[in-house]
C-alpha cells in the first residue's frame, strides 16, 4: 500500500499568499515568482499592473489602454469590473504603491 497522498497539498488562495509573503521575508520573493510563473505568465502580470496604473490614472480611455499595452478591450474591462469590487481606500493604497514602484521619469 502506498504513503502518496491522493489530494494535492496546497489547496487554497491563501497557502499561495503564505509562501510568497515567507519568500518575501527570505529576499527570495524574484526565485519564487520565476519559478511558479512562465515568462509569458510573467509577461501577462506586468500586463494587469499596467492596466491597474492607467485605471487607477484615469487618463486614457479603455480603448487607448487597450492599443497602448497590447491586450484586448475585454482584458482591460475585467480589470476595470475587478477594481469596482474594492473600496477607495484600497484604491488610493494601490494607486500610491504603484506610483511609488514607477521609475523616475
Amino acid at each position: 500500500m502506498s504513503n502518496i497522498q491522493e489530494t494535492p497539498e496546497f489547496t487554497e488562495w491563501q497557502q499561495v499568499v503564505e509562501i510568497l509573503r515567507q519568500a518575501a521575508t527570505e529576499q527570495k520573493d524574484d526565485v519564487m515568482l520565476k519559478l511558479l510563473l512562465t515568462p509569458d505568465e510573467r509577461s501577462v502580470l506586468l500586463s494587469r499592473v499596467n492596466i491597474l496604473h492607467e485605471l487607477l490614472n484615469g487618463e486614457r480611455s479603455q480603448r487607448k489602454i487597450s492599443e497602448l499595452l497590447g491586450v484586448g478591450v475585454a482584458t482591460i474591462t475585467r480589470g476595470s469590473n475587478e477594481l469596482k469590487h474594492h473600496d477607495e481606500a484600497t484604491k488610493a493604497w494601490l494607486a500610491a504603491l504603484l506610483d511609488q514602484q514607477r521609475p523616475n521619469q
